[in-house]
């Protein structure tokens, strides 16, 4: 059936001077309202709703996108305010320094962004995952998973367990043989102690993101001046105490960040607070 149309007469009214005057006013407080707008921060200090449920905070903070050498600090957080726990530790981070990763907060391109294979360790806020090591058991309160010569953590792209530490005697897969990440460094890389303990740093968490980076960890150095693939080093007893330390009850984080960007979002993701010689040193 055609449409039918109602044509109806308008009714015009006259423009006095209240609707003129009440014009102007609403154009500018719409004017007013875009110029306080386009005045907020950016939605970093959104970014903070993903982790105010954190109790702990690993904040490692470097010079530089390019520094291999930088410092770890712990931090309970007490009646709402972050306070440090124990002295800043030396750690080391990947080979060509730090870029942004995928984690907690949203994704950024205001320096480096985080590939596969580039050497650099994943700046950003993330969660905390499995501790892992050599034992069969770990003093901590992360759950703790012993490794075996079965255990491989998959950094090949194109793996359907791209990201993901699988038991190699269990799943059988296109690809797998390609993965050059053995959890038991001691048995397959000529007793390397690296991975004797640590914990699972969780970027591009179940590979989400293809060529964004895999097998993030936290684990012991080789020697402080031997940096990584682009996870965090660090000395055996640093690693003792941040195991003992960190308690999954506690929803724990982790941070990284050049100075520069940690002394830019500091306020906006609510960081704790540290000096600056204490940061660029």
């Amino acid at each position: 059936m055609p449409r039918q149309h109602t044509h109806q007469r308008r009714r015009y009214r006259p423009i006095t001077m209240a609707h003129t005057t009440a014009r102007l006013a609403l154009s500018l407080f719409a004017s007013l309202l875009l110029a306080a707008c386009a005045h907020q921060p950016t939605n970093a200090n959104h970014d903070a709703r993903a982790w105010s449920d954190a109790g702990q905070l690993v904040l490692v903070t470097s010079a530089d996108w390019n520094a291999t050498a930088a410092e770890l600090r712990r931090f309970e957080r007490v009646d709402g305010r972050w306070v440090q726990v124990g002295d800043a530790a030396d750690v080391v981070l990947g080979r060509s320094g730090s870029a942004w990763g995928v984690g907690l907060n949203a994704a950024r391109s205001d320096g480096p962004v985080k590939r596969e294979g580039d050497g650099r360790a994943p700046a950003g806020v993330f969660t905390i995952g499995t501790a892992f090591g050599y034992s069969e058991r770990a003093t901590t309160g992360l759950h703790y998973q012993a490794m075996t010569s079965n255990d491989w953590c998959i950094d090949v792209p194109a793996s359907a367990y791209y990201n993901r530490i699988v038991d190699r005697s269990v799943i059988k897969a296109p690809l797998l043989d390609q993965s050059s990440e053995p959890m038991r460094r001691d048995i397959h890389v000529d007793g390397d102690q690296r991975y004797r303990e640590g914990f699972v740093i969780e970027h591009n968490l179940d590979g989400k993101q293809r060529q964004g980076g895999s097998c993030i960890f936290a684990h012991l150095w080789k020697d402080p001046q031997t940096p990584t693939a682009g996870c965090t080093a660090m000395a055996p007893a640093s690693m003792a105490a941040l195991l003992a330390w960190l308690d999954k009850r506690k929803h724990p984080v982790f941070v990284l960040l050049p100075t520069p960007q940690y002394l830019a979002l500091k306020a906006d993701w609510h960081l704790p607070e540290i000096t600056t010689s204490e940061a660029t040193r």
